[in-house]
């Protein structure tokens, strides 16, 4: 059989995706049952369990295919990036109307209805999607309108083919955004996250681990060539994006935010515990 990456293939010893058959040995095979999730962020856990360990998040507006649901938890992929995991069965409903929008703003609410007076629902990260149904203006404020009756200030949103050009843009949003290891939004991310979230607004889904990115995103550089603004570095479990030839923009440990460091000053500093960068690329 091939070895396949778990994160990347739904597969276990008892059940495994029927798009597998023939690659992995499983006992049972089904399809994957479409799903949507309908949380602002749904945590995408490695383990059936609430204290599971934390591998990613998944916004509102997902599409995910559900293999199993046990016990409050189902065992999913999501589609944009393929990533197989655990996530409560709340989060997730059966899909509805297309996304027409995408959060542009870092951070922005839901409201019962098109006015900034009534008390906020829900607040939605960077990145979530969104069925517009049409707009309003109240007091010279622009509302986006959900089916629901709820509403989103319009300039919050962007139209899902409206991509960003400059994705690097869309990461200095984030700049102090605490980190979080397994974060993919404006509330919390890590290094990995950073980069699929930005990438997403301009119009680019990438792999989601900093592993995964080294070695799909771009093409690779010589570390002795000029960088530029949106290339890409990697250490061993770790990226950063350069704002220019001479600093990163990275979620890291050593501040636990989104920051920018200058280039030279991290490589001294990350190799003295983890070694020199591994690569760097130019997407």
């Amino acid at each position: 059989m091939t070895v396949l990456d778990r994160r990347l293939h739904a597969f276990r010893d008892d059940l495994a995706d029927a798009a597998l058959a023939g690659q992995v040995a499983a006992p049972r095979f089904v399809a994957g049952r479409p799903a949507r999730v309908t949380a602002p962020i749904a945590d995408l856990r490695r383990a059936p369990r609430p204290d599971a360990g934390l591998d990613t998040q998944l916004l509102l507006g997902d599409d995910v295919l559900v293999f199993e649901d046990i016990e409050g938890f189902a065992w999913v992929q999501a589609e944009r990036d393929g990533y197989v995991g655990y996530v409560g069965s709340e989060a997730l409903s059966a899909r509805a109307d297309n996304p027409t929008h995408i959060v542009s703003a870092p951070r922005t609410f839901i409201y019962p209805g098109p006015d900034m007076k009534l008390p906020a629902l829900r607040a939605l990260s960077l990145g979530s999607r969104l069925a517009v149904t049409g707009l309003e203006e109240r007091r010279g404020t622009s509302y986006a309108l959900l089916a629901s009756g709820e509403a989103v200030v319009a300039i919050h949103l962007r139209q899902m083919d409206d991509h960003v050009p400059d994705y690097v843009a869309v990461a200095e949003l984030l700049l102090n955004v605490p980190y979080l290891w397994g974060g993919v939004s404006a509330f919390g991310i890590d290094c990995s996250g950073l980069v699929q979230l930005s990438m997403r607004l301009a119009g680019r889904d990438v792999l989601r681990d900093s592993d995964m990115q080294a070695a799909s995103i771009g093409r690779s550089l010589d570390a002795a060539s000029d960088k530029r603004r949106g290339d890409l570095v990697f250490w061993k479990g770790h990226a950063a994006i350069m704002t220019d030839p001479g600093t990163i923009l990275h979620a890291n440990g050593r501040t636990m935010t989104v920051a920018l460091e200058p280039l030279a000053a991290a490589i001294e500093r990350i190799g003295y515990l983890y070694g020199e960068p591994t690569g760097f690329r130019r997407p």
